[in-house]
């Protein structure tokens, strides 16, 4: 059974950066693209953006793009998303995600999620 164990939330400030980090522990993904999803409270759960098995092609939500990136370290099983310019509204609780599908774009969805992390942005 698939196991993704994400890591980095925490409190920040607005205009600030954030690093999450995401272990894919059984290695089930390797060769699959991996995603981060987030949810806020009273919200669906959506894409923030994934990249392909290889970490050389990303596609980042509307929302984010400009201001979070995705990485890939295959070699250590790991994904990151690195958050810049947080706003309020980026609050959330984010989770990393295997086994997408979808359109390959924007309406990307996902069966297998981690955890989950609280991202909180305020002053």
């Amino acid at each position: 059974q698939a196991r993704l164990v994400e890591s980095g939330g925490g409190l920040v400030q607005p205009g600030g950066s954030l690093n999450l980090s995401c272990e894919d522990t059984r290695r089930t993904f390797r060769g699959s693209p991996l995603g981060w999803f987030r949810q806020a409270p009273g919200k669906e759960r959506e894409l923030v953006g994934f990249t392909t098995y290889d970490g050389l092609n990303t596609v980042m939500a509307d929302a984010v793009r400009g201001r979070f990136a995705i990485s890939r370290d295959r070699a250590k099983n790991m994904v990151y998303l690195q958050m810049t310019g947080l706003k309020p509204e980026d609050t959330a609780i984010y989770y990393c995600a295997g086994d997408l599908y979808g359109d390959q774009g924007q309406g990307t969805r996902a069966r297998t999620f981690g955890q989950g992390t609280q991202v909180t942005v305020s002053a």
